[in-house]
């Protein structure tokens, strides 16, 4: 059982870590947040090593995202027009690791660009799968749909229909809890690693959830949603910076300034960023 985490890291709108030189560039465009409550004792088993349920008043969430990657870019590099842009959706869990860090950790990840799948797998060890899939936008309404091809279920399937509505000028605790994310919890060749990431605070809006047929959830080893979703957000999108991997030294280095004080605050970490 993993070990419970030092002093948590505060989970602030802005990102702590601002001035990394990035590994990776890239924009999430037109985003649908679709979020479940989830018991953390179903969720635990299915967490990297290492790492523990993050939880909101002893509640934990399973994420369905739906969205547009723009241009990813790799070592500084121009994004790259058409095998870097493409739809995904992805199923999401909220997690800490024994530093105190906050997460997300992925359990599988949609896209319909086949070499981008391919490397994400063998260089990044993140569970993409290759899929048939488009957004589609009308007006103010979005729809994402997605059908699994390799690896299976081969037909693990979504669609998603919302209409965005007014901008959400102050945020939640549980909506900056399930979006104010600051990197992702994985393993590397059985290791665990932190990839943490950047970008200007969200610009999120209500959203009315129109339609939702998927098996997405179920296929990735999660107990299917009970109802509605207690969040539908929407948001037109970031662009994004992630940092190079992280492991244990590094987390002993923010568990340190979080249990000093030196932690910084959402104004401190503001930064300023670039399309």
């Amino acid at each position: 059982m993993p070990p419970s985490p030092r002093t948590p890291q505060p989970i602030t709108p802005d990102p702590p870590y601002p001035a990394m030189n990035p590994l990776m560039t890239q924009s999430w465009l037109d985003l649908a947040f679709l979020h479940w409550a989830a018991d953390p004792g179903d969720v635990a088993p299915l967490l990297p090593a290492g790492t523990v349920p993050d939880t909101l008043d002893g509640v934990t969430y399973v994420g369905l995202v739906a969205f547009r990657m723009y241009r990813v870019g790799l070592l500084g590099l121009p994004g790259i027009p058409y095998l870097g842009s493409f739809p995904e959706t992805n199923v999401r869990l909220y997690s800490r690791d024994e530093h105190g860090r906050p997460g997300v950790a992925f359990r599988s990840l949609d896209a319909s660009r086949l070499i981008p799948v391919a490397v994400a797998r063998a260089v990044f060890r993140l569970p993409y799968m290759w899929s048939r899939m488009e957004v589609r936008r009308e007006a103010d309404t979005v729809t994402y749909t997605s059908r699994r091809r390799v690896p299976g279920p081969r037909g693990a399937h979504s669609r998603i229909v919302l209409r965005a509505g007014e901008r959400i000028g102050t945020p939640s605790e549980l909506e900056h809890f399930l979006t104010a994310r600051w990197g992702i919890h994985s393993t590397f060749y059985g290791r665990p690693v932190y990839l943490r990431n950047a970008h200007p605070r969200w610009p999120l809006h209500r959203a009315r959830l129109l339609e939702c047929d998927e098996s997405l959830v179920t296929a990735a080893g999660l107990p299917a949603p009970a109802g509605e979703p207690v969040s539908v957000l929407y948001s037109p999108g970031v662009p994004v910076r992630f940092g190079r991997p992280r492991g244990r030294r590094g987390g002993e280095e923010a568990a340190s300034r979080v249990e000093r004080g030196t932690w910084p605050d959402a104004t401190a970490a503001r930064v300023r960023f670039s399309e």
